[in-house]
C-alpha cells in the first residue's frame, strides 16, 4: 500500500513497529506490534495475517499504514523461529500443512490475537485481515468464531475443511477477490457462497476486474499470466472497501 503512505516518511512509519516475542509451547514466535503515537479513542485493533512466505515488506507496510491511522496493530508470526520458508516451494509446503491442519492455524492466530490485546487493543474492537494464505486464515478465524468484530480476506483461499459441519458464523466478513484469480475458480466462489448462507453469516464479496492472485502486493510483478500479479486499481479499490468495512464494523 506504499502509494497510500503520502503523509509519513519511511523512517517515521517503520519506527512504529516493534518486534515482539511470544510462544506456542516451546516454539518461539516473533511478530510485529504497532502502538500508535496518537491512538484512536475507541482503542481499536487490527491483526494482520501474512501471506505464505511469512512476514514480508508488504505486511509491514500495511501495519505501518494502519498504526499511523491510530489503530493498534499486530503482524502475526504463524510459522515460528526456525521454520521460515526461503523460497516458494518451501512456502507452499509449510502453508499447505496449516491449511490441512486448520486447528493448528487457528491456534497460532489466536495467540497473535492475544498479543494484539496485550498491546492495548480492546477485546471488543478488533478486526482480523489477511493476504493470500493470511486471507485463508482470516476466514478460519471467522469460522471458529474468534472474539472479533470482523475479518477481511484479500485474495485469500476460500475452501473450508469439509470434514467439519458448517456452523453459525458471528464475525462479519469481507472478501476482496480478483475476478481472474486462477487459484480460486468459479466453483470455489460458489461453494463459499453456499457456506456463507448456511452459516447465516453477515458477509460480502467484492470482485475486482482484471485482477489475479496477490493483487495488493507490488513485489508480485505485473504479469497476470503468472497467476499472481499486482494491480493498482484493485489494490486501491480493495483498500477503500476495507476502510468502509472498518467504519461499518467498528462504528467509527
Amino acid at each position: 500500500m506504499s502509494f497510500f503512505l503520502t503523509c509519513f516518511s519511511v523512517f517515521e512509519t517503520h519506527a512504529q513497529l516493534k518486534s515482539t516475542s511470544y510462544k506456542d509451547g516451546n516454539q518461539k514466535l516473533t511478530g510485529l506490534s504497532g502502538i500508535p503515537t496518537n491512538p484512536r479513542t475507541d482503542i481499536a485493533g487490527i491483526l494482520i495475517l501474512p501471506a505464505w512466505k511469512g512476514i514480508q515488506s508488504h505486511e509491514k507496510e500495511v501495519a505501518n499504514q494502519l498504526t499511523a491511522m491510530g489503530y493498534h496493530t499486530f503482524v502475526a508470526d504463524i510459522y515460528g523461529e526456525g521454520n521460515y520458508p526461503t523460497n516458494s516451494n518451501e512456502a507452499g509446503t509449510i502453508a499447505g500443512n496449516y491449511k490441512k491442519n486448520v486447528t493448528e492455524y487457528q491456534k497460532r492466530i489466536h495467540l497473535a490475537l492475544d498479543e494484539l490485546i496485550k498491546g492495548g487493543a480492546a477485546k471488543g474492537r478488533i478486526v482480523i485481515i489477511g493476504y493470500c494464505f493470511g486471507g485463508t486464515g482470516a476466514l478460519e478465524a471467522a469460522r471458529s468464531n474468534m472474539p472479533v468484530e470482523g475479518v477481511v480476506s484479500f485474495h485469500g483461499g476460500l475452501d473450508r475443511d469439509t470434514t467439519s459441519n458448517i456452523g453459525l458464523i458471528k464475525p462479519r466478513i469481507l472478501v476482496c477477490h480478483g475476478a481472474d484469480d486462477p487459484y480460486v475458480g468459479k466453483k470455489g466462489v460458489e461453494n463459499f457462497e453456499v457456506e456463507m448462507r448456511a452459516a447465516k453469516a453477515d458477509w460480502q464479496m467484492n470482485i475486482y476486474a482484471n485482477a489475479v492472485h496477490a493483487f495488493t502486493d507490488k513485489s508480485a510483478g505485473n504479469d497476470n499470466s503468472k497467476g499472481a500479479a499486482y494491480n493498482q486499481k484493485a489494490d486501491q479499490r480493495s483498500w477503500e472497501d476495507f476502510m468502509t468495512f472498518l467504519k461499518d464494523v467498528l462504528g467509527k
